[in-house]
């Protein structure tokens, strides 16, 4: 739920800043502060701006592929990930030290989490959690103050004045930290004392500094105890934080640094070589998206804002080997002229999404709050429910999505046309993969795919291995496969693949319908088309969604 108050209009601005590419960011930052949905009368009010702006600015970003407009409301999609992950990428961290902190989760069985400094807060840019009923809950791109964490004091310890006086400032400012929604508003002590948590930070930080690691305990809420350490670059300064994330119930602060230090020590070590080693970044292609907004300008008219289209896509310039970039740089990689490029890196400089070394532009972890938290948390049924719906309502007939669960698949995405006569299958449901489309495409793509003894479901179920065997390689070399009554007699449907990144096979989409209302080589010719195009759309908000995270089924 957003809050009901209008922002103060910004008179600090820069005389070349873009109005309407602020207002954007504006709009997606108060969309990322309602977890991602809200309406479009709630967007007004909280981003203060007029109706009608909102309405071209989520024009414009809908566009993009940004957002989505259901109805009257305003929702986060997948594709806004692609501005985190370009700072994402150009950081470098994840792809380097991932790894080495999945491996410390597995080990020790504790979330285990890395964060960068973000000003006087903190920013997580990769969450190693555990399955528990109490687990972390922390997201990539979460803004945490800093003196209510572990990492807090160790990033502390490379403050200089300003950086303590602008501390003090947003503490005077913001006593109940109430611009960090992402943890529980602070409070003052019972006893009426003038002090609350984290008044002991610039302690903590001299702690910090003499020990070389930190603890967290319970600062954020009870129960919650943390133990960090600094990964550094080899000119020393700290890079990242490592953080091992507990319960009381499980280990106290003061046991979570006796029994775990040495084996977190061991672990920055192996993240310190990784970062010496690694070679050189290889540059990744520059987007060059200019020609598409001028494109969608001619195609929309006024409803499409360019100049917030642009600037956006001066962030997405940035990448892997594209850690900072020239004026030039920027402008030869989205195709803007440098004037377009000049102006929207001072308006984002002037947000905070970007900062200037000498001729150097580089993007800030801020930009990780522009939607990031809210969508990292995306499963791989939330992207696919959209695209079910709009090829359902193409299409008039029951479309779904299913992974591969042993010798099943499960149901774990499904929309419905209202009719008479329909597909009544329940999310969740499993059925035998052999006799399914949808398990078919998804065992084809197994080298030595797990065909148990099949049992006859109907008098046309494929049940000899030989020739099971034969129609899943028709179904590898065809990329579909269309089964006809033989889980049910009447029922018939087509499925596609749906692949992650490295071309593997995560799932399946298809589409049943009964058999009196197409033929077979109609659902070829009409649906399977459409099939393909679907499975198209998931992948591409896959690939985006799954750069630096694992997306779940469910």
């Amino acid at each position: 739920m957003l809050p009901n108050v209008t922002p103060a209009p910004d008179t600090s601005a820069p005389a070349e800043a873009v109005a309407p590419l602020m207002r954007g960011l504006n709009v997606l930052q108060r969309l990322t502060d309602a977890d991602g949905s809200c309406s479009l009368s709630a967007l007004e009010r909280a981003s203060g701006l007029a109706r009608s702006t909102v309405d071209r600015i989520t024009a414009t970003l809908a566009r993009m592929e940004y957002v989505r407009l259901d109805g009257r409301d305003v929702v986060l999609a997948p594709r806004l990930m692609e501005l985190g992950n370009a700072y994402l990428a150009a950081l470098r961290l994840p792809k380097l030290l991932d790894a080495h902190a999945d491996a410390l989760a597995d080990e020790l069985d504790e979330s285990v989490s890395l964060a960068v400094a973000d000003l006087d807060g903190i920013r997580f840019i990769h969450q190693a959690t555990r399955r528990r009923a109490m687990s972390l809950s922390f997201r990539i791109g979460d803004l945490l103050p800093a003196e209510r964490t572990a990492p807090g004091p160790l990033f502390a310890t490379e403050w200089d004045e300003e950086d303590w006086a602008r501390w003090h400032a947003r503490r005077a400012a913001d006593p109940e930290d109430r611009r960090f929604p992402a943890v529980p508003a602070r409070s003052r002590p019972l006893d009426g004392s003038d002090h609350s948590v984290g008044d002991d930070f610039e302690e903590r930080t001299g702690q910090a500094r003499a020990q070389g690691w930190a603890l967290d305990d319970q600062l954020i809420e009870p129960g919650l105890v943390a133990l960090s350490l600094p990964v550094r670059k080899g000119d020393g300064r700290i890079t990242c934080v490592v953080s091992v994330v507990s319960h009381t119930s499980r280990h106290t602060a003061d046991d979570l640094r006796r029994a775990l230090l040495p084996r977190l020590r061991t672990a920055v070590g192996a993240m310190e070589r990784e970062l010496r080693e690694a070679p050189p970044a290889v540059p990744t292609a520059p987007s060059g998206l200019a020609a598409w907004t001028g494109a969608s300008k001619q195609e929309l008219g006024r409803e499409f804002v360019e100049s917030l289209a642009r600037g956006l896509t001066v962030i997405t310039s940035f990448g892997e080997g594209r850690s900072e970039l020239t004026l030039t740089e920027v402008a030869e990689a989205t195709g803007l002229a440098r004037a377009t490029a000049r102006r929207a890196l001072i308006t984002l400089e002037h947000l905070g999404y970007v900062t200037v070394h000498g001729r150097f532009f580089r993007l800030t972890p801020r930009v990780l709050g522009l939607g990031f938290p809210p969508l990292s948390r995306t499963t791989l049924s939330d992207i696919a429910t959209p695209h079910l719906t709009a090829l359902s309502y193409r299409v008039h007939e029951s479309t779904s999505l299913a992974v591969l669960t042993g010798d099943d698949i499960q149901y774990t995405a499904r929309v419905a046309p209202s009719r008479i006569m329909s597909v009544n299958i329940r999310v969740g449901a499993r059925l035998p993969a052999y006799a399914t489309s949808l398990g078919r495409v998804m065992l084809a793509d197994l080298p030595e795919p797990p065909l148990p003894e099949p049992t006859p479901l109907t008098r046309l179920t494929v049940t000899d291995p030989a020739e099971l065997r034969e129609v899943l390689e028709r179904v590898r070399r065809d990329g579909y496969a269309l089964v006809d009554g033989e889980l049910e007699e009447g029922l018939r449907s087509i499925a596609v693949p749906v692949r992650e990144r490295g071309g593997r096979v995560v799932a399946a989409v298809n589409v049943a319908m009964h058999s009196s209302r197409r033929t077979p080589e109609e659902c070829v010719t009409d649906i399977l088309p459409q099939l393909h195009a679907t499975a198209a759309r998931i992948e591409a908000d896959l690939r985006v969604a799954g750069r630096f995270r694992r997306v779940p089924n469910s």
